[in-house]
């Protein structure tokens, strides 16, 4: 399981935060090829369409830029409806992934430098 490091404790190093930031872009990286892949397979088979438009379809249905081809039978269409909404969701959810950490750091910084001010006010 990843976790991140609690409010109260330092920023992680830089180094460490690359780190951290190489395993979630494998991580996602995983997460969009098994996203892609029933794409891929669904055109290929359902549309009859070469391996390499079926890529191509999965992957701008995948990003919401839409089909490049044109759907020919009634399987097919059903196919690419239900794809379609899977990759609404999916897409969306792999940025977030990849984001997580960067977020993160931020909002760490930020509570870090807002507790720094805090306690220097309470102590003058």
């Amino acid at each position: 399981m990843i976790s991140f490091e609690h409010k109260n404790k330092p920023l992680l190093p830089r180094r460490l935060f690359f780190v951290r930031m190489a395993r979630f872009a494998v991580f996602t990286l995983l997460l969009m090829l098994m996203s892609l892949g029933p794409g891929v397979l669904g055109y290929h088979y359902l549309n009859c369409l070469p391996w390499v438009d079926a890529v191509l379809n999965a992957s701008m249905i995948l990003t919401g830029m839409g089909p490049v081809d044109h759907l020919i039978n009634e399987k097919a269409k059903w196919f690419a409806s239900g794809y379609a909404i899977f990759s609404g969701v999916a897409f969306l959810s792999i940025v977030a992934v990849f984001l997580a950490p960067i977020v993160h750091r931020f909002l760490h910084k930020h509570h870090l430098d807002e507790s720094e001010g805090t306690r220097a006010n309470k102590n003058q």
